[in-house]
């Protein structure tokens, strides 16, 4: 979340804090706007952080100046005479600082949840998206459908947008894409969406949530108290359990998205057009006509589930069919999502450096027929068994980098022993070079040379994006 100015006129109803002692959990790009708006609300407020570095002290005196308290160096004891505490939503549910709130019976919340109960009585509802991946592309899908159909809108939340700068600036919102990661929903006991999506469960963070159940109930939360649409995915079962599972208004429906023909209170696709068969009269037997499959940028099987889990929720909104068409005609994706970068010698170069994750590398690799992948870098406690035999037909070779490449080089040779594998052994900045002069030496034209890494980047590069940028610059050496 953004850290940007958030205003300090305080709302009608919410001198709930005036007096209060809260203690506010991390610095960074959550809590210095949680601690800057409680504060201006009256509360008594201290912030405690594990980390006491240069940066930290240069944020904890801009919060001092303000009056706030800061403890640096110290995130495991509990402040005296706390009442709430509000944390960022990546500390662990384990911390010893929330054990000892819970013990002496204080109430935690998220940044998220904060922003909820901030909220004033006329406040834009929001539409929710959670989901192991996918979440980002579907929200600003989401936000450019609800701009189309000619409403005020933001995407907000784990987007990078501060909620707390969405609910309290001065613009007026008709709606909200919300953006929500498990860690956000875990620490949001009260938020209600007006509608909301889980696009997809796959094992991710379990370090954080401590099982997969575990991590599949917070995710689950997004549902609870949904007013018009629980949307979830036809073909991940998982989502849908999870909407039988919530306890929402009477009356909201459970509305699923599928890449194949839809059933009634289905949205899905028939001969190359995306089709909705939720929103309409006579469901049974009528289906609305809302795009057509190449109006999704790009068409990849994931990303068309994205553009029908976008749909959904903007339909349950009440949005016309002619801005869906017209929102993700306008949609351009971020950087780094399955990103066609060149042709080479008829060979395409595909950036998806953001598949950090085999959940995400496996959709990658769904959309492309002949496949030279280039893949590795930190796995995260993730196996590669079930992805590489998912895939193994589509793969022509593949150029594995980084730390962990061993565990895909292994899963390579047990289930697509007749592929060709390139190990790179070094970890240098010239090393995605190699990489990709390795990969057109074993592509053929009309292959696809394919950046899905299935890991984290950090062994080798900054983030995602230097990873991905690395990756362009390679391409269009090649190129030249």
């Amino acid at each position: 979340m953004g850290s940007g100015q958030v205003t300090s006129s305080v709302p009608e109803g919410s001198s709930e804090f005036q007096g209060k002692h809260v203690s506010v959990a991390g610095l960074g790009v959550s809590g210095i706007p949680a601690a800057k708006v409680l504060q201006a609300r009256g509360a008594i407020v201290t912030v405690v952080n594990d980390g006491d570095d240069a940066r930290a002290r240069e944020q904890a005196a801009e919060l001092q100046a303000l009056g706030v308290t800061v403890r640096l160096g110290d995130g495991a004891t509990l402040p005296e005479g706390t009442e709430l505490v509000v944390t960022a939503p990546g500390w662990k549910p384990d911390k010893p600082l929330f054990e000892a709130a819970r013990a002496a019976g204080v109430e935690i919340w998220g940044d998220v949840e904060l922003a909820w109960r901030l909220r004033g009585p006329d406040a834009a509802p929001w539409l929710a998206v959670t989901g192991t991946n996918g979440k980002t592309t579907t929200v600003q899908m989401l936000a450019s459908i609800l701009k189309a159909a000619g409403l005020r809108t933001a995407a907000v939340g784990n987007i990078g947008v501060s909620l707390l700068d969405a609910v309290l600036g001065e613009e007026q919102y008709d709606v909200l894409a919300v953006e929500l990661s498990s860690y956000q929903l875990h620490w949001a006991p009260s938020l209600r969406a007006h509608s909301a999506a889980v696009l997809n469960l796959a094992p991710d963070h379990l370090d954080w949530h401590g099982s997969m159940e575990a991590y599949a109930r917070d995710k689950g939360r997004i549902y609870e108290g949904n007013r018009v649409a629980c949307v979830y995915n036809a073909a991940d079962k998982a989502t849908e359990d999870l909407v039988r599972e919530a306890d929402v208004e009477e009356g909201c429906r459970a509305i699923g998205f599928t890449l194949g023909t839809p059933g009634p209170s289905q949205l899905g696709v028939v001969e190359g057009i995306l089709v909705d068969r939720a929103f309409v009269e006579n469901r049974h037997k009528n289906a609305q006509e809302l795009a057509e499959v190449s109006d999704v940028n790009p068409p990849a099987p994931h990303n068309i589930a994205n553009a029908l889990a976008a749909a959904a929720l903007a339909r349950a909104f009440g949005v016309p069919a002619a801005a869906v068409r017209d929102g993700l005609r306008n949609f351009t994706p971020d950087a780094h999502r399955i990103a066609h970068v060149a042709d080479v010698d008829g060979v395409a170069y595909v950036d998806d450096s953001k598949a950090t994750n085999t959940h995400a590398a496996e959709a990658s690799l769904a959309a492309y027929e002949s496949i030279v992948w280039i893949a590795g870098g930190l796995a995260k406690g993730a196996t590669f068994d079930e992805l590489v035999a998912k895939s193994a037909k589509r793969l022509r070779g593949a150029v594995l980098i980084g730390a962990d490449r061993a565990l895909i080089r292994e899963a390579l040779a047990r289930h697509a022993p007749e592929v060709p594998v390139v190990d790179l052994d070094r970890t240098d900045t010239g090393a995605m070079l190699a990489a990709v002069q390795e990969a057109k030496r074993l592509a053929a034209e009309g292959d696809t040379v394919l950046l899905a890494p299935a890991c984290a980047s950090m062994d080798m590069f900054a983030n995602y994006n230097k990873r991905g940028d690395a990756f362009a610059e390679a391409v269009r050496e090649l190129g030249a």
